[in-house]
């Protein structure tokens, strides 16, 4: 007895394992089958009406103002969009005015840093970049995505919504909702299937397999950031891996290259022998000399100069013909061909306000980079020269030197410098048009005239603000000065 007794006793402390008592599944909603489409917006329009507001409704094909008879209002999407597309924009041009107006000034020959006309192809990109990611994920936000399962699936008759078969659902979730009342109305809307949708049984956690796919992609997608940052900053003897060829090795000739296309072996082609751009047939303006006087000075050069164009050679001939019957002094031996010839002291073109402004445009843009805007000479491209030293550099001329003014240098001549260049400066007579040439020759000699102006001379409405600048910088010399002499006397 005492081994029985003893027996119960051990076994009575053994823990009792009780069944695990599963919670029945939630009701999810009702489902309602119909027939037509009629009698399926007739049972909206009737939920609708009497308050509800988690209803829904599945059709085979589109149906028009069903949304109306939900009672759905209008989505926040666009809005979303808006907002991003404005953020989008906000961005693009808060980045670029801070990359290429403070942080890295983008040096494009006298193009101004903050330009919104450039500004706009970025930011029309990042707009629609901030508004379709705005759009993809705001649907997914406003439709709750995403859903692994919809227990409105588990109905057996529900895959008719896809064939033949219009369905409300009615969710449970409803403060108006009662399992008896919605079987009740959709009973008296005409459905002849009505059921009870209950919760699904699978579990709400994210299959383990999709975590590791997203984690796949992820690891996978920073593999080409590694190999670029590795291709930044590292070194290679081996050529870099081309994607598209024709972008590095591109047919198309640059300046002074040779090619087999044509004859002479030349990328860069000559301009058609006997042609002339309309509207610039005028012999003195193309070259900035008095062809009348050079002919009678020099006849066989003035004949060169004119030889290319057709419609002039029959003028170079005869004043050819004019030089030898009536001959002219010659030049004295010592002088070379510059100084005998006769450059134009005029411009052959009407000068106003607007031309100025045009030769001002057009020397910001293309002499301003090694001039400088005032022309003396300073200009960014000499400035960096200066810095990194570089040997070949030949320093721009200061265009306010007196041997440049048009008593000493001729308009026609400082016209043909620009045209054909001169020492480390390239010819621009393929890049800026004759006229436009001719206003930069106007402008030069505004800036010229500039520096030895007086008070009297600028318009009286203009005098005051330009007297107040005068003593604003006076007074700012005064204090540098100051400054100087007090930290010389600490010194000391």
């Amino acid at each position: 007895m005492h081994t029985m007794e003893a027996t119960e006793t051990v076994m009575s402390d053994k823990p009792k394992i009780e069944p695990v008592k599963s919670e029945p599944p939630k009701v999810h909603g009702t489902v309602a089958e119909f027939d037509t489409v009629d009698t399926l917006m007739a049972a909206c329009r009737k939920f609708r009406d009497a308050g509800f507001k988690d209803i829904d409704a599945y059709t085979p094909f589109p149906v028009h103002h069903i949304d109306e008879a939900l009672g759905i209002k209008p989505t926040h999407l666009p809005w979303i969009a808006l907002i991003c597309g404005l953020i989008g924009t906000t961005t693009a041009i808060t980045m670029q005015t801070w990359m290429n107006g403070y942080d890295y000034p983008y040096i494009i020959s006298g193009k101004p840093y903050l330009s919104w006309p450039a500004f706009m192809p970025v930011a029309f990109e990042l707009t629609i970049l901030f508004a379709s990611f705005g759009t993809f994920f705001g649907m997914w936000a406003l439709n709750k995505l995403p859903r692994f399962s919809n227990p409105v699936f588990t109905d057996p008759r529900f895959d008719r919504a896809t064939d033949d078969k219009f369905f409300l659902y009615v969710g449970a979730g409803d403060e108006k909702y009662s399992q008896a009342g919605v079987e009740k109305m959709m009973a008296e809307t005409g459905s002849q299937y009505i059921n009870k949708v209950m919760d699904d049984e699978s579990s709400p956690k994210v299959p383990r397999f999709v975590f590791l796919v997203w984690m796949a992609m992820i690891g996978f997608s920073i593999v080409p950031l590694l190999i670029a940052v590795k291709m930044r900053l590292t070194k290679s003897d081996q050529p870099r891996f081309h994607v598209f060829h024709d972008m590095d090795y591109s047919p198309a000739k640059d300046a002074q290259q040779s090619t087999s296309l044509f004859a002479d072996s030349r990328a860069m082609r000559p301009d058609v022998r006997g042609t002339v751009a309309r509207g610039q047939a005028d012999m003195d303006a193309l070259t900035g000399i008095d062809m009348a006087k050079l002919a009678s000075l020099d006849p066989s050069r003035a004949h060169r100069l004119v030889a290319m164009y057709d419609d002039a050679k029959d003028q170079a001939g005869d004043a050819a013909k004019d030089a030898k019957s009536e001959p002219a002094s010659q030049p004295e031996a010592a002088k070379t061909v510059m100084d005998t010839t006769p450059w134009l002291n005029e411009i052959p073109y009407t000068i106003d306000e607007d031309f100025v402004h045009k030769g001002q445009e057009k020397f910001n843009i293309y002499c301003a980079v090694c001039h400088g805007n005032d022309g003396g000479g300073n200009g960014l491209v000499n400035r960096r020269a200066r810095k990194i030293l570089a040997g070949s550099w030949i320093p721009p001329s200061n265009l306010h030197d007196l041997t440049l003014h048009d008593d000493k240098y001729a308009d026609g001549k400082l016209f043909s410098t620009i045209s054909k260049g001169i020492r480390k400066m390239p010819g621009y007579a393929s890049q800026i048009k004759v006229e436009d040439r001719w206003a930069i020759v106007a402008y030069v000699r505004a800036l010229q005239a500039s520096r030895g102006g007086s008070i009297e001379q600028v318009p009286t409405d203009q005098r005051k603000e330009i007297e107040a600048q005068k003593a604003e910088i006076e007074a700012k010399l005064r204090e540098e000065k100051l400054k100087e002499e007090q930290k010389q006397e600490q010194k000391k």
